[in-house]
Formats: C-alpha cells, structure tokens, sequence
C-alpha cells in the first residue's frame, strides 16, 4: 500500500507536468505555423509568372541591415479601389520568414503613422502603402512590399526618389485574369453584349435592332505595355487567331505570338493597323493621357479600345469625344479618369461602352502566389539575396 505522504509529491509532479505540457502547447499554438516554401515551389512560381531576379544582393544595398521592426497596413479605405484588407492568417505567416523582427499590423492611418516610426519595412496594398504621411514618418524605413503590381502613388513621392527606398510589387500575379478580363470585354464588345445587356434589362426582344457579329480570327490586336499583363493578353489574342502586334518601353523583344514589338514612339503608327487596342501600361509620367485626342485621331472608326491598365492613361474628355463622333466603335474599360466615376458622367451614356470596377484582378482562385511571393521575398531580405520584382525608381515600374 502506498502511504500519503508518497502519494502526494507524486500528485503534485503530476500536475506540474501537466502545466508544463499546457504552456509548451500554448507556445506552440502562439508560433507561426508556417515554415519557408520549398525552393521547387518557389522556383516554380517565379517561373510560370516570369518574374525577375534583381541583379545584385539586397544586401549591397547601403542602407540593408537584417529587419527589427515590420509594419504591415492590415486596412482600406472605402473606395480605394483594388485590393484588400491583409487576413490575420496570412500576415502571420510572415513572422516566420524573419523571426528576429517584431510585427506590427496596423488598421487605420493614425496608427500607421505611429508606428512607421521605426519600422524597417511596411507591407501593404495600394493606396496605403503610398501614403505621404506614413513614408515620411517612416524615418529608418528601408523597403516598401507593394501588395499590388501599380505603384505609381510610391512613385510620385520625392521621398521615396531622394532616400533611394527599396520597392517591390506583385507584377505577374494577376496577370493571367487580367488578360482574360481584357478579351472578355473585347469578345463582349465584338459580339454585341453591350447592347443585349442593356435589351435584357428593358426586357426587350429585338432581332432586327441586333448589332453584327465581329470575328476577331484575322484581325489586329494592338497590345499597349507588354509586360506581364500584356503578355498575358497577346497569348490568349494569339489563341483566338489574332494577329498581335505591341510596344514595350524596355526593349522590342517579345514572345513568339507577338509579330512586332515596336518602341512606345511607334505607337500611333501601329495604332492606325489595330482593330483592337488593350491598355497594359503601367501608369507614369510618360503614359499619362497617352490616349489623347492625337491618338483617337488615327485610329479606326470600327477599332475598340480596352483599358485594363489605370484611368489616367486615357484622356477621358477625348474618349468620350471619339465615341460620341463614331470615330471608336467601342470602349471596354476596367479603369477610368476619374474613379469612382460620378453618375453623370457623360462616359457612363457614350455608346457602346462597358465599364467594370476596377475588378478585374479579382477570382476565384486562390492568392497563394501573392503570399508565397510576399514570404520569399522576406526570407530573402533577411539573408541579404538578390529579391524579386523590384520596381525601377528611373522607369517608375
């Protein structure tokens, strides 16, 4: 028989023991679960979005030191346009990628400003990422992780030029949907949905009023910006048997379905040949109000113009002008000058216009890529590698 006084520090080894296991599971439940992505993986992405190694290692960069402090902008504003707010579930999974940081997310401007003070690097989507009052409280920051592939709210600040900061985005990611929602709104334009939506909302049946239906097997596609999205576009333009022509303000080599790649001083040359024109330029002080009334001048009257790529790239008084004279016979936009577009603006009643959004960068796929990006590119700037997706501050993309 045991006696009393044997049993009870028995007991109380017990229950100690079980302590021990519950604060190690409480610790272990508290830590990122997430280790780094296989480098398969990893080299499989960078692959298939064709994304682009910087040529030297971050930490060449004067400024680099290995980060204490991460501010991620976990918010959004009403009406910021594409984007969204950063789930709990994926910012922590960035811990893990720098452990020796501190993490803070933040969901309103005040708090970001606050806490940017010190902070090494701020995650975010635009246009928070880019805010002036933010960068400039940021006084030790060294890199701005873009959550999105448009950056041209960085770019227009002085401080992000003068301080030399480091900016990445997520140019490939969105790609692919992007391009499809280009031809989607071609295809509708070609076919005539615009004008069967507008019947079907009016319950209305009228196939003597129908409009002809366009093939576009044997005509000109025009792509305007052949990076990663125009790219996506120029593939699928090639798959339905177009002819794809481009230009591209890094050099005039391009991809086989891609027939001439020109400089962006050909583009009103090209433009006269196109029977469709997509917009994928990044937004910069060159390609601001690129469509001009010059521009509309020498296209097509039976030509379309798709903008997938930033409002402010097309003068919208000269759009609206050259559809109202039949000089266009159609506008597919995702983007417009300015957004949200107010509802008298004169575009929302030109003919044959569909505008969507700023939408068409969201599915229902999963944004595994946009994350898996976002902790690489960690990982790599904490071990001072070569990282990916940088942004030109010279070309501004």
């Amino acid at each position: 028989m045991t006696s009393r006084s044997s049993a009870q520090p028995r007991r109380g080894w017990s229950m100690g023991l079980a302590v021990l296991l519950s604060c190690v599971l409480l610790v272990l439940a508290a830590r990122p679960s997430h280790t780094a992505d296989s480098a398969e993986a990893v080299t499989d992405m960078v692959n298939r979005l064709r994304l682009q190694e910087a040529p030297a290692p971050v930490r060449e960069r004067k400024t680099w030191r290995v980060p204490k402090k991460v501010v991620v902008l976990a918010f959004r504003r009403p009406g910021a346009g594409q984007g969204g707010r950063i789930a709990e579930s994926e910012w922590r999974t960035f811990e893990a990628m720098i452990p020796q940081a501190r993490f803070v997310p933040v969901d309103d401007e005040a708090a970001a400003i606050a806490a940017a003070a010190d902070a090494d690097i701020l995650i975010g989507y635009n246009p928070e990422i880019c805010n002036r009052k933010i960068i400039e409280a940021a006084k030790s920051l060294r890199w701005i992780l873009s959550l999105a592939a448009g950056v041209e709210n960085c770019m227009a600040l002085d401080s992000v030029h003068q301080r030399d900061l480091l900016v990445t985005n997520m140019r490939g990611v969105d790609s692919a949907v992007i391009a499809e929602h280009a031809i989607a709104l071609t295809l509708a334009l070609a076919h005539g949905l615009d004008v069967f939506a507008a019947d079907t909302a009016r319950a209305q049946w009228r196939p003597a009023a129908a409009p002809k239906m366009e093939t576009l097997s044997g005509k000109t596609l025009l792509v305007v910006g052949l990076g990663g999205i125009g790219t996506e576009v120029a593939r699928r333009a090639h798959g339905l048997g177009m002819n794809v022509i481009a230009t591209r303000g890094s050099g005039t080599g391009g991809p086989d379905f891609v027939s001439h790649v020109g400089s962006p001083a050909e583009l009103l040359t090209l433009a006269r040949s196109a029977d469709v024109i997509v917009n994928s330029t990044p937004l910069t002080p060159q390609t601001t109000h690129l469509f001009d009334d010059k521009f509309f001048a020498v296209v097509k009257p039976s030509a379309y113009f798709i903008n997938v790529a930033r409002g402010q790239s097309a003068d919208t008084a000269a759009l609206v002008k050259a559809l109202n004279e039949q000089r266009l016979a159609g506008a597919g936009l995702d983007v417009v000058d300015p957004e949200p577009l107010p509802p008298d603006h004169p575009l929302w009643r030109a003919p044959h216009v569909l505008i969507t959004p700023h939408t068409s960068s969201g599915s229902d796929l999963p944004e595994k890529e946009r994350w898996m990006l976002v902790r690489e590119n960690l990982r790599r700037y904490a071990a001072g590698e070569k990282m990916l997706s940088v942004v030109n501050l010279q070309r501004q993309y």
